[in-house]
This record gives structure tokens, C-alpha cells and sequence, in this order.
């Protein structure tokens, strides 16, 4: 009986475990999904919500790239649910189930805010916050990951400081996009602030968090630590050069892709168990 009761154990961790994985990727997988419907203009292809067109759920009449792009995106939102709805079910009888009640409140809130976004033509703040909200799912998606292989433990100060500094950082990365061409539409208003100083405070504050995530990975020579500051350095290296090569769409992609990496490998630094951490002062 205890042979079976621990092979049953087994079998739920490790569709826990594959369940919070799909809901890490999905949910890094809609920011670039919704970034390429930015990018091409296509932030308008469905021009109502819940619907796509006036009395229809899907688009109708001359399907444009735009009509397709948008709506492509918006068939994303089904799929995350699914995937979290499968993460609760195999988590229920787990503590870590908060991580995805978490998660799935995050994903009705982000219909709920997509909606308003649509319907307010785009307004770049909001659109700003849809984005944050998405890099908040992928830190509860990471969370949810680690504590299902290792106990969480209390982070130290230093890890705070790099969390927060890494969401900082995004958000000013929105308020530079609210204030940059890629308004997801012809017609949409940007947010009236300077692109130049906007992008400087944004460089600013990765200056800072490469230097928190530097002196992490001094004082930790870990996984997560190097993890972190790989992500940093490649997103930063993307960053400038799409700026001094005048933002082409590919280069953009790239850059959310790796704001995606950053949430993620912050959220995995803050967390890491401290059976993974190694001391500078310790003996190698």
C-alpha cells in the first residue's frame, strides 16, 4: 500500500511539475504574441471586444493580416486558460496551489484589461499595464515551478533589491515603448513623453540592475545568479541595438522575448533554495 501511495505521489508531482512548465512558457508566449500584434498594426484588427467585428466572435468579410495577427493573439487567452485550469486541477492538493489561483486570476485579469485596452483604442499606459501584468503571471509561473521542487525560502535583501530593480526596469521599458513609434496602430496617441529621456532612465535603471545582479552572482556563483545576468547582457546588447538601428520589428520581438527571460530569471534568482548558493567565502 505505501509502494502505491508513493508511485501515486510521484505521478502527481510530476504532472505538477510538466503543468507549471506549459504555464510558464504560455504565459511568456502571449507577450510575444502580443508584442507582433503591436509591431505590425494589428492592435485594432479586431476593433471590439469580446468580439472581433460587430455581431461575431471571429473576423469576418476580407480577412486582412491585421484581422488574422490580432485575432491569432486573442486565441491565445483560451489556451492559457486551459493550461492553467490543468495546473490548478494537478496542484489542488497542494500548498502550492496559490501560485496557480494566482495565475488564473491574473489571466481574467487580463482579458478583462485587454477588453479595455481594445476598446479605449489603445491607450499606451494601458497597454503598458497589460504588459506588466504578464511579467507578474510569469514571476507567480516561476514561482509556482520552484516551489515544486524545492522548499521556498526567505530572500535576502540583495535578492529583493534585484527583483525589484528587474520590475522597475520593465515597466520604464513600457513607458519607452508608450512613447515610441510601435503604437499597434496608424492612428493610436502615444503617451507624450520624450523617447530620448524616456530611454535614458530606462538605461539607467538596467545599469543599476546589472550591477545588483553582478554582485549577486559574486556572492552567490549559482545557477539562477548566472542565469540572470545572461539574460541581462543579451537583452541589453538587443536593447541598444535596436535603438541606434531605429527599432526594426524584428530586433523588438527580440527585445520583449528577452524582458520575458529577465521576469523569469529575476524571479528564479530571488527564490533559489539556498542549497544552491554558493559563498565567495566558501572553500571551492
Amino acid at each position: 500500500m505505501t509502494a502505491v501511495l508513493d508511485r501515486t505521489q510521484r505521478a502527481t508531482e510530476r504532472y505538477a511539475r510538466i503543468a507549471a512548465w506549459a504555464s510558464l512558457v504560455v504565459n511568456m508566449l502571449i507577450v510575444v504574441t502580443g508584442g507582433l500584434v503591436r509591431l505590425t498594426g494589428s492592435g485594432l484588427g479586431c476593433p471590439t471586444w469580446p468580439e472581433c467585428q460587430s455581431g461575431s466572435l471571429v473576423p469576418h468579410g476580407d480577412l486582412t493580416i491585421h484581422k488574422a495577427i490580432e485575432f491569432s493573439n486573442r486565441m491565445v487567452t483560451p489556451l492559457i486558460t486551459i493550461v492553467v485550469v490543468a495546473t490548478l486541477v494537478a496542484t489542488w492538493r497542494m500548498a502550492q496551489r496559490r501560485y496557480a489561483l494566482w495565475i488564473l486570476g491574473g489571466v481574467v485579469a487580463q482579458a478583462v484589461l485587454g477588453g479595455i485596452t481594445v476598446r479605449i483604442k489603445l491607450n499606451p499606459w494601458i497597454v503598458s499595464a497589460h504588459l506588466m501584468l504578464s511579467m507578474v503571471m510569469i514571476a507567480a509561473a516561476v514561482a509556482l515551478v520552484v516551489s515544486l521542487y524545492h522548499r521556498l525560502e526567505k530572500p535576502e535583501l540583495l535578492g529583493w533589491a534585484q527583483f525589484v530593480t528587474a520590475f522597475v526596469v520593465l515597466a520604464l521599458g513600457t513607458v519607452v515603448t508608450g512613447a515610441g513609434p510601435h503604437a499597434g496602430d496608424a492612428d493610436v496617441k502615444r503617451n507624450g513623453l520624450s523617447a530620448l529621456q524616456t530611454a535614458q532612465l530606462h538605461t539607467d535603471a538596467v545599469f543599476l540592475l546589472v550591477g545588483l545582479a553582478t554582485a549577486l552572482a559574486v556572492l552567490r556563483r549559482s545557477r539562477a545568479t548566472y542565469a540572470l545576468l545572461a539574460a541581462l547582457v543579451v537583452n541589453a546588447a538587443i536593447g541598444f541595438t535596436q535603438y541606434f538601428t531605429h527599432l526594426p520589428v524584428g530586433l523588438v520581438a527580440a527585445h520583449m522575448l528577452g524582458a520575458t527571460l529577465v521576469a523569469a530569471t529575476s524571479t528564479w534568482a530571488l527564490l533559489e533554495p539556498r542549497e544552491f548558493r554558493v559563498r565567495a567565502t566558501d572553500p571551492a
